[in-house]
C-alpha cells in the first residue's frame, strides 16, 4: 500500500496541482486572519467552484486553505487578542501580551513555524496510519459498514460535547435531508413535495454553503471590529530565517503538542480548540517558569499553534478510511470528495489510490509552504487584512455563495434552497445546535440505509445478519461504549 504513496507523488508535483496548494495556503491565511471567518466557511464557499476541476487540483485548494487558515487565525489572536479561528483562542494567552511588549512579529514567527511543524506531523500521521487502517476495513461487508456508519453518527453526537439532545436533533435533521429524493431501491419519491428539482435529492454543496457560510457572513455584516489597538511594525521584526534557529529550544514542546494534536484529531468531535488547550496546559505544567505564562511566553504560542495544526490531517484518518470525520472541516472535505465522485471509505484507497495518496502529499506540502509563504508574508501584508471593511468583505462572500450554488445546476431553485438552509443554520447557531452532526447525518444517513438494506437482502430479511460476525459484535460494543461514555462521565462528576 505504501508503494502507492510514492507513485502518487509525481502527480502532485504537476504545476497546476502544486499551484493549487500555494494559492490555497495564501487564501487560507487571508481567511484565518479575518475574525469571524474560518476554514470551514472558506472551503464550503470554495467547493461549488471546483466543479470541472481535476480532483487533485480541487483537493489541493482545500488542503492549502485548511493549513493556511489554521495559522491565519493566530494573526488577530496575537495582534488584537481576537482569535481568527476557534482553535486560536489559546494563542491569545501569550501572543497578545507579546504584541503589547512590541514583540508581535516574534510571536507571529513562532506561530507560523510551530503551525508548520504541527501540520507536517499531522500529514505524516495521515500517511502512516490511514493505509493500514483502510486495508483492514476492506474486509468489512454491508453489515459491518452499517455499524461503522452508526458508530460515526453516534460518536459525533455523544462525544461532541454540549447538549446531547441538540446533537441528536441535528443528526436526525441531517438523516432526514439524506432521505429526500428518489428511493434507489424501489424508485418511489420521498419528501419531494411535488418539486421535480428534489428528485435527485438535496445536493450536499447547497446544504454546506447554507449551513456553514451564511451564519458567519451575517455575523460579519452585523458586528464591527475594533482595530484601534492594532499596532504592528514590520521593520522591528527580524527575518524568519534568522529567527528559526533560536526556536529549536521548543523542540520538546513541538513533539508533545504534535502528539496531542494528532490524537485529538483522530477522536470524533474533539477538534483543534481542545488540542490547543490541552497542549498549552501540558507545556505550562512542565515549564521551568510557569509564572511567566500568560505574560508573553513564546513557548505558550508554540504549544497552542503546534497542536491546533497537528489535528488537521489527523482528523482525516477516520474520515478517509471509515467515512467518520473528526472535525467539521473534515466533514466538509468529505462533501468535496463526494462531488468529485469519490466515496469516502475503504474502497476509496482501492478505486482512486492516486487521488487519495496525492491528497496526503498535498497536506504535507501545504504545511511546509506555511514557513515560506506565511513566514515571509504574514508578518507584513497579511496583518493589514485586519483593516479591511467588514461590510465589503461580507458582501463579496455573499456574491460568491450565490454564484457558486447557482453554477451547480444553473437554476435558482438551488439558491432558494441554500437561503432556507442558511436561515436554518442561523437558527441553529443562535440556539447552540451543533452543525457537524447535520453534515454527518447527510453523508452517513444514506450510506447506513444502503448498507442496511443490502445486508438484509443478503440475509433474506433476517435481522440477525447484523450480529453474526465478530467484527459486527466489536462495532456494536463500540456503539454501546459511545452511548455510555457521557452517562459514565455524568455519574463520576455527580
Amino acid at each position: 500500500m505504501y508503494e502507492m504513496l510514492i507513485m502518487a507523488l509525481p502527480g502532485v508535483l504537476q504545476p497546476e496541482n502544486f499551484l493549487a496548494i500555494v494559492f490555497g495556503v495564501l487564501a487560507g491565511i487571508c481567511v484565518g486572519a479575518m475574525p469571524g471567518l474560518s476554514a470551514t466557511m472558506a472551503i464550503s464557499v470554495l467547493i461549488p467552484f471546483t466543479f470541472g476541476l481535476d480532483p487533485l487540483v480541487a483537493l489541493g485548494l482545500m488542503a492549502g486553505i485548511y493549513n493556511g487558515a489554521m495559522y491565519g487565525g493566530a494573526i488577530p489572536a496575537v495582534l488584537l487578542k481576537i482569535p481568527g479561528t476557534p482553535a486560536a483562542v489559546a494563542t491569545t494567552f501569550d501572543g497578545f501580551p507579546m504584541a503589547q511588549q512590541g514583540r508581535g512579529g516574534e510571536a507571529l514567527q513562532v506561530a507560523v513555524v510551530s503551525s508548520a511543524i504541527g501540520g507536517i506531523a499531522s500529514a505524516l500521521s495521515l500517511m502512516l496510519l490511514a493505509p493500514p487502517l483502510a486495508q483492514v476495513t476492506l474486509l468489512f461487508g454491508p453489515a459491518e459498514m452499517f455499524w461503522i456508519a452508526v458508530v460515526g453518527l453516534l460518536s459525533i453526537v455523544f462525544l461532541l460535547g454540549g447538549n446531547l439532545l441538540k446533537g441528536l436533533v441535528a443528526a436526525c435533521f441531517g438523516i432526514l435531508v439524506s432521505l429526500v429524493g428518489t428511493d434507489t431501491v424501489n424508485g418511489t419519491d420521498r419528501f419531494t413535495f411535488g418539486f421535480y428539482e428534489l428528485l435527485d435529492g438535496i445536493h450536499i454543496v447547497v446544504l454546506l454553503v447554507g449551513l456553514y457560510a451564511m451564519p458567519p457572513v451575517v455575523d460579519l455584516l452585523q458586528t464591527q471590529l475594533d482595530t484601534t489597538q492594532f499596532k504592528y511594525n514590520k521593520d522591528q521584526t527580524k527575518s524568519i530565517w534568522v529567527a528559526i534557529p533560536k526556536m529549536f529550544r521548543f523542540w520538546k514542546t513541538w513533539i508533545k503538542s504534535s502528539l496531542i494534536g494528532i490524537w485529538i484529531g483522530i477522536l470524533p468531535g474533539a477538534g483543534g480548540s481542545m488540542a490547543a488547550f490541552l497542549s498549552y496546559n501540558e507545556a505550562k505544567r512542565n515549564s521551568k517558569n510557569p509564572d511567566d505564562w500568560g505574560k508573553g511566553e513564546p513557548e505558550g504560542v508554540a504549544a497552542a499553534e503546534t497542536s491546533n495544526n497537528a489535528d488537521t490531517a489527523a482528523a482525516l484518518i477516520p474520515a478517509l478510511t471509515l467515512g467518520i470525520p473528526g472535525t467539521a472541516v473534515a466533514a466538509i472535505m468529505l462533501g468535496g470528495l463526494l462531488i468529485h465522485g469519490l466515496q469516502p471509505g475503504p474502497m476509496l484507497f482501492r478505486e482512486s489510490p492516486d487521488i487519495v495518496f496525492g491528497f496526503m502529499w498535498q497536506f504535507l506540502f501545504g504545511a511546509i509552504l506555511l514557513i515560506f509563504l506565511g513566514g515571509s508574508l504574514a508578518t507584513n501584508s497579511f496583518a493589514q487584512l485586519l483593516k479591511l471593511p467588514r461590510p465589503l468583505l461580507g458582501s463579496l462572500i455573499v456574491v460568491l455563495m450565490f454564484i457558486g450554488v447557482y453554477s451547480i445546476n444553473e437554476r435558482m431553485f438551488d439558491v432558494y434552497l441554500m437561503l432556507i438552509f442558511g436561515a436554518i443554520g442561523i437558527a441553529f447557531d443562535k440556539l447552540k445546535f451543533p452543525l457537524p452532526p447535520v453534515v454527518l447525518g447527510l453523508i452517513l444517513g444514506s450510506f447506513a440505509e444502503e448498507n442496511l438494506r443490502l445486508a438484509l437482502t443478503i440475509g433474506l430479511g433476517d435481522w440477525g445478519i447484523l450480529t453474526k460476525s465478530n467484527t459486527s459484535l466489536v462495532l456494536i460494543s463500540l456503539v454501546v461504549l459511545v452511548v455510555m461514555t457521557p452517562l459514565i462521565k455524568k455519574v463520576r462528576n455527580s
